[in-house]
């Protein structure tokens, strides 16, 4: 693929449930209408609720939006874990027609060395036939990838950016300083993504593009430009509802907001429970800002 697809707005797509938690394809379809300013989507990401579906969900969600793309938008697709044998196997039966680049998200619980979570990125750069986005959220995975790991990685031919969500601005400087010219930088973290931008970075795979796809698709267009005092002025609105996007875990809020909204219910599988009562109304008052 060309880089430059994976500058702008990404979005890490959402799961639509129904009631009894089965997909609710209708309404995935009126997020994929919804979403239609964004430059590509991000399917089967953490934001998609992924370790809850099945392999036989995964790939009918994927073929759900490869049969509604009527943009021919780029495809990221997720796949990452913590069992590198697993995700090698899962690599080998996946069909990656339509699919033009492989998000995976850095090892989790097991809390790997460096030298760990670099082998096990490159056992997955080598295996894959799409190119390779890495995923750095310590937050979620208990294990920093530091810059000097992201770097080393980065030379590898078939590793082509970070989604970097450390939310460490001066790791992301280290990355962006130093590495090669043909690997993206791209934000994980909403609210940094214009200051990410700044110091190099091309975009964001973003979770509030999920309810807010044309203000967040414009606030990156506008940083890429240049025009950060403007960019600046809608970051400082969404600023107010972002921590309510986490505040009972992702993907709780952003379901609940798009609910308000119209789109989709805001059902989430187990372990995660839908927004409480007091998520829904700080939610709610911040849409009459």
């Amino acid at each position: 693929m060309q880089l430059s697809q994976l500058e702008g707005t990404g979005v890490a797509l959402i799961t639509p449930f129904k009631s009894d938690l089965k997909i609710d394809f209708e309404a995935l379809e009126r997020v994929l209408a919804h979403t239609q300013a964004v430059d590509y989507w991000v399917v089967m990401g953490t934001t998609a609720e992924a370790v809850t579906l099945s392999l036989e969900e995964r790939k009918e969600v994927l073929a759900f939006v490869k049969a509604h793309n009527p943009t021919q938008k780029p495809l990221v697709y997720g796949i990452g874990g913590n069992n590198t044998s697993e995700l090698l196997k899962i690599i080998e039966i996946t069909d990656f027609q339509g699919i033009d680049a492989v998000l995976s998200v850095s090892p989790y619980y097991n809390k790997p060395s460096q030298k760990g979570i670099y082998e096990h990125f490159i056992k997955i750069a080598e295996a894959s036939p799409k190119p390779i986005i890495l995923y750095n959220v310590p937050g979620r995975t208990s294990a920093n990838m530091t810059a000097q790991t992201t770097l080393a990685l980065a030379e590898h031919p078939n590793i082509i950016a970070i989604k970097e969500a450390s939310g460490n601005l001066e790791q992301c400087i280290a990355i962006a300083r130093a590495k090669p010219a043909d690997f993206l930088l791209l934000s994980g973290d909403d609210m940094l993504a214009v200051p990410m931008i700044s110091i190099g970075a091309k975009g964001v795979i973003s979770v509030l593009a999920n309810a807010l796809p044309n203000e967040f698709s414009q606030m990156i267009r506008l940083a890429l430009q240049g025009q950060f005092e403007q960019a600046n002025q809608i970051l400082y609105h969404f600023s107010l509802v972002n921590p309510y996007m986490y505040e009972e875990s992702n993907p709780v809020g952003v379901k609940e907001l798009m609910r308000q909204m119209g789109i989709c219910q805001n059902y989430v599988r187990l372990p995660l429970v839908p927004a409480s009562e007091a998520l829904q109304e700080k939610i709610a008052a911040w849409r009459t800002l």
